[in-house]
């Protein structure tokens, strides 16, 4: 495991949903990941470059145009693919989203690095785990890299993300907060797709106690309190 030293993580408020932008780094080669780059991608591309480091690869939680770039509301966002035009990189997503990406953000194939439940990835020496976390999205994931998560609109300080859009699946989210989410080490950092609360960042192990929604000892009681009665 690298030292706490080894790992550069970064967290930016940007954009009129308060999207986080994140950026993992390694400090050893300083090489780095940006996570979901959108909205000003000239200046998460300014900041790494004053900070010293490369953009080798950027991840993408989920496929939803704050997070990815593409057009929504009469409005263009930028993002994954406006980043690409200025650094050489790869995009990974979750293998079941891979084909909504690229309808949302117009990005090509080639592209895009597909990813499953459990791979991992470098950044620079570090280890990068991908977890899958259906429920917001069909292809929702958290990154896993040296006991801090970074959750996207799976789980948020006392929270969770909505599972009433198309393509969503409460019963999904129910697994995702109550069994994957759920058993990692309770010192586990987890910071948060969006600044929905005063806490930037909260642990797992507040989150079984304080998150009603990673609380239910049961789906149904879980679907019951989302509104939702089991198909």
């Amino acid at each position: 495991m690298p030292s706490e030293s080894d790992l550069y993580l970064r967290q930016a408020q940007i954009g009129p949903m308060a999207n986080y932008v994140y950026l993992i780094g390694d400090r050893a080669t300083h090489k780095l990941a940006v996570v979901d780059p959108a909205w000003d991608v000239g200046a998460i591309c300014d900041y790494v470059e004053r900070e010293g480091y490369e953009i080798e690869k950027i991840f993408i939680t989920h496929y939803h145009q704050d997070h990815l770039g593409g057009h929504m509301m009469g409005q263009s966002i930028e993002g994954s693919a406006e980043m690409l035009a200025r650094v050489k990189a790869k995009v990974y997503v979750n293998k079941h989203e891979a084909a909504g990406v690229r309808k949302v953000s117009g990005l090509s194939e080639s592209d895009l690095v597909k990813m499953d439940a459990g791979d991992t990835t470098q950044v620079g020496k570090l280890e990068v785990k991908f977890l899958h976390t259906p429920g917001h999205t069909p292809g929702s994931q958290c990154f896993l890299v040296d006991g801090n998560l970074i959750s996207g609109d799976t789980l948020f300080v006392n929270s969770c993300g909505r599972v009433d859009l198309p393509g969503s699946d409460p019963e999904a989210m129910y697994y995702s907060l109550n069994r994957t989410l759920k058993s990692l080490d309770d010192s586990t950092v987890v910071y948060p797709g969006h600044a929905y609360s005063n806490e930037p960042s909260t642990t797992i192990g507040n989150q079984k106690r304080h998150n009603m929604y990673m609380r239910f000892e049961t789906l149904d009681d879980f679907l019951d309190a989302m509104g939702y009665a089991r198909r």
